[in-house]
């Protein structure tokens, strides 16, 4: 039987924990690196979570997480939010564009996308973006429109068809 009382990581405000982050190890493979970082999350009441998390070139996952009291499935949709910054400083890489829209998180709620011509516009638009910032302009993509990688990937590749994208590769 499931125990009644939960963590409820949306219940508490970013002043009622500490985010420390520490690396485990590293892997490197010929030009690239996976790195797993040890993050605990910890409140003053005695609750903590402890996650271990991967960092690739394709992206940030989370191999393991442990919890006291234990995390509710909303409580687990809102961890990412509490250790996204303080993972990605302890990597030494910015935060990246934030999928902010409005109040909540783009994963959450889809924002609106044009469809068409006006939607590759707006998708190369965002992809140029942020790689003169320096982010990454697929995950840009992601958070601007809201979808998946595998979807994003090919509103860019519309957007490569219709000429508002460099080639990806010179043709020979």
């Amino acid at each position: 039987m499931l125990e009644a009382s939960f963590l409820n990581l949306s219940d508490r405000s970013r002043p009622d924990g500490a985010v420390s982050v520490w690396p485990a190890w590293e892997v490197q493979e010929h030009e690239s690196a996976t790195s797993w970082f040890n993050v605990r999350l910890a409140f003053g009441d005695g609750a903590q979570v402890d996650v271990l998390a991967v960092v690739s070139d394709a992206g940030v996952s989370i191999e393991d997480v442990r919890a006291q009291p234990p995390l509710s499935l909303d409580d687990l949709a809102v961890l990412a939010d509490w250790i996204e910054e303080p993972l990605f400083e302890a990597c030494g890489v910015p935060a990246g564009p934030s999928c902010e829209q409005g109040g909540g998180p783009a994963r959450r709620a889809r924002p609106s996308w044009p469809r068409g011509v006006e939607g590759r516009w707006l998708v190369a638009e965002e992809y140029r973006a942020a790689q003169e910032e320096g982010f990454d302009p697929v995950l840009a993509v992601m958070c601007a429109t809201g979808h998946s990688r595998r979807k994003s990937l090919r509103l860019i590749a519309g957007a490569r068809d219709e000429g508002f994208l460099t080639p990806r590769h010179a043709r020979r």
